[in-house]
């Protein structure tokens, strides 16, 4: 588990002045914690005790070793599939082959992801999602795009008022412009982050929108906007990072949210397997 990712798993047990250093380093992480101890004090408005303190209840023997661990996270954040490639390259191929690495790399990705996920997080997801009050916009990167309209596609199904971010200018501009209390934004952000997305989020949540992120145990930029983070690992048999965990907790969040839903899913359900019927084929 990474910093921010073990940071918001342990902010419920947090005094209100460690509570204050948690927001302070996730707001701007993980840069908020590279300077002394006395800047971060001073930035979260508490004594620099408390920012040990804190430090400690995460399980840190102290400042420098938490320090360490936020610049091996930046490290590992930076990782691209070229550099994991000369990576294997350097080291030699591995000599089992593409599908047993498979078969003992993505199970165990997905198990780690589903255990991990606080509860608490993937509880406020559900009660977002569910509420057929809000209006749900989903959005991604080049990659990660995919699971947002996989997403999308399943809400439109079991509770409507769901849809994809545009991708010409025009279209998203028109839908932006309405932006507001009522919005909530599924936002999809894996390393190698992209500043688009930030972009995006900064605006919606000025505006009153909240946001839930799906994105890697390094966490995103936007982990700092979100009002709910849900992060997955992405180990992977090959030097791309892998989505197959990601999409198992897309699927488990879709599960969830019908089963708050009830019968008002199945009554969507049938509504679309009727509406298939009668204009499926215009």
């Amino acid at each position: 588990m990474g910093v921010a990712a073990l940071i918001r798993q342990r902010l419920g047990e947090c005094s209100p002045a460690e509570r204050r250093v948690a927001r302070t380093l996730l707001a701007a992480y993980p840069s908020a914690g590279l300077g002394t101890v006395a800047a971060l004090a001073e930035r979260a408005e508490v004594s620099a005790p408390t920012v040990l303190r804190f430090l400690a209840r995460l399980g840190f023997g102290g400042y420098p070793e938490f320090q360490r661990a936020l610049r091996d996270e930046l490290a590992e954040r930076e990782t691209s599939p070229l550099s994991a490639y000369r990576a294997a390259e350097r080291t030699g191929s591995p000599p089992e082959g593409a599908l047993p690495r498979a078969a003992a790399t993505l199970p165990e990705a997905v198990a780690g992801t589903l255990a991990e996920l606080p509860q608490g997080e993937l509880d406020a997801a559900v009660r977002l999602f569910a509420d057929q009050q809000s209006r749900v916009t989903a959005a991604g990167g080049r990659f990660s795009g995919l699971l947002a309209h996989y997403l999308v596609l399943h809400l439109m199904q079991v509770r409507g008022g769901s849809r994809l971010l545009p991708a010409t200018p025009v279209e998203r501009t028109d839908m932006l412009v309405d932006v507001g209390r009522r919005d909530l934004f599924a936002l999809f952000d894996f390393r190698r982050y992209e500043e688009p997305t930030l972009a995006l989020a900064r605006e919606v949540t000025a505006r009153g929108a909240k946001v839930v992120l799906f994105t890697d145990r390094w966490l995103s930029p936007v982990a700092g906007l979100a009002e709910v983070v849900l992060p997955s690992r992405v180990e992977s048999p090959s030097p791309y990072d892998s989505f197959v965990p990601a999409l198992a907790l897309v699927e488990t969040l879709v599960a969830a949210v019908i089963d708050r839903l009830g019968p008002v899913a199945g009554t969507r359900l049938k509504a679309m397997e009727a509406a298939q019927q009668t204009y499926g084929s215009a």
